[in-house]
């Protein structure tokens, strides 16, 4: 029987128009570099290529700056040398969220005394208040800032209020850089709309190649003064070397199709979600759905049993071919305790019960079904007591 993915947030499975506009690109034979007829034609694809990625964050297209992927979009975007129009003084300090991808949480490129974390709430959503008490000392201060607050949680999938914090953020004299890789595909996420000044995104979440990603600067006032790859001038002049053309080519078509079809599958993705969260807490009653009461992305369930170790159910749900994952799968494989539920106040025991399914376009109800049915299995296995649950 073939095995069930439920580990979208990992990485989406290749879109088939993301697996035609690679193929095709593959046949070109020009560097994008050069002028003659065969460079142009690969110069054309990835200008293709930037137009569809930038349409799905509503932004200009030469505002799109391709990377190899979303940290190293993040790592490019949280620089001190960030200039605002004629002003070209350093930023004195990078703020970010207490659930940022780790990407984020290292710092980038700011010294590690000018990095600040800021709470966030019981629900997971970034602490509004304590985020403007912190940027009114600072701007009374005169300090420069920077803050950095992901769009929605890859864990959880809670939604931030990013509006909110931007008209703070701005009004303080601060830029926002949002890490839009889990929400980009799934909701809205219009750059002008959300106050965002710098924007990553990563291919593979959209159901595109490994290996590509962007940052999207949002007016032309912001300018990034500190290249990390420095050389040939590609993209601009903001990251040298030769262009994944390929890549770039499977990135736009899996950017258009997501944005094409956004509500369609944001309604299919959503009743699929609300089906297996029902059938989760009838087969384990003791269940904790973390965020619950909060919004968050449709496709996205972080829950524990208190008892059973996320490591171990996470094997266990493997050998019966189901595929999901203890948290963020970001670091090579290792299972480690959950910074985003430390942050939101659970303790260690109930963090390390944690356990993610995620869903997408191409999951089925019967996908949801073979899930629960596997997890049923295992948690009777596993959860002392539970020889009571329901049939």
């Amino acid at each position: 029987m073939a095995r069930v993915y439920l580990d979208w947030n990992a990485t989406a499975p290749l879109r088939p128009q993301a697996r035609a506009a690679m193929i095709a690109a593959c046949e070109l034979r020009g560097n994008p570099s050069s002028v003659h007829a065969e460079g142009r034609a690969a110069r054309a694809l990835i200008e293709r290529a930037r137009a569809e990625v930038a349409a799905l964050v509503g932004a200009e297209a030469r505002r799109v700056i391709f990377t190899s992927g979303a940290t190293e979009a993040n790592t490019l975007a949280l620089t001190p040398r960030i200039e605002l129009g004629s002003d070209r003084r350093p930023r004195d300090l990078l703020l970010v969220s207490a659930i940022e991808h780790p990407s984020v949480r290292c710092g980038g490129r700011f010294p590690p005394g000018g990095l600040e974390e800021i709470p966030v709430t019981a629900r997971g959503a970034v602490d509004l208040a304590a985020l403007e008490s912190r940027l009114a000392a600072l701007s009374r201060a005169g300090s420069r800032v920077l803050v950095s607050i992901m769009l929605a949680n890859n864990e959880s999938g809670v939604v931030q209020p990013i509006q909110n914090a931007a008209e703070m953020i701005h009004a303080a004299g601060g830029l926002l850089h949002v890490d839009a890789v889990q929400a980009a595909g799934r909701i809205p996420c219009a750059m002008d709309a959300l106050g965002a000044d710098l924007l990553s995104l990563s291919s593979h979440k959209l159901g595109g190649p490994k290996g590509a990603g962007a940052l999207i600067v949002r007016t032309e006032a912001v300018h990034l003064a500190d290249p990390l790859i420095r050389g040939g001038g590609q993209e601009r002049g903001s990251r040298a070397g030769t262009e994944a053309v390929a890549a770039l080519a499977g990135f736009g078509a899996a950017a258009a199709a997501a944005r094409g079809a956004l509500a369609e599958e944001h309604r299919q993705v959503s009743l699929l979600r609300d089906r297996f969260e029902s059938e989760l807490r009838r087969v384990s009653p003791d269940a904790v759905v973390f965020g619950a009461d909060a919004e968050r992305l449709p496709n996205t369930t972080l829950f524990a049993v208190p008892g059973v170790k996320a490591d171990t159910a996470v094997i266990a749900l493997d050998l019966e071919g189901v595929a999901v994952s203890s948290g963020a799968a970001c670091s090579s494989g290792k299972v480690q305790p959950s910074h985003v539920l430390a942050a939101m106040g659970f303790g260690p025991a109930l963090a390390k019960s944690a356990i993610r399914v995620s869903l997408g376009h191409s999951t089925t109800e019967s996908d949801v079904d073979r899930g629960i049915a596997a997890w049923k299995k295992v948690y009777k296995t596993l959860h002392k007591g539970s020889e009571g649950i329901a049939a």
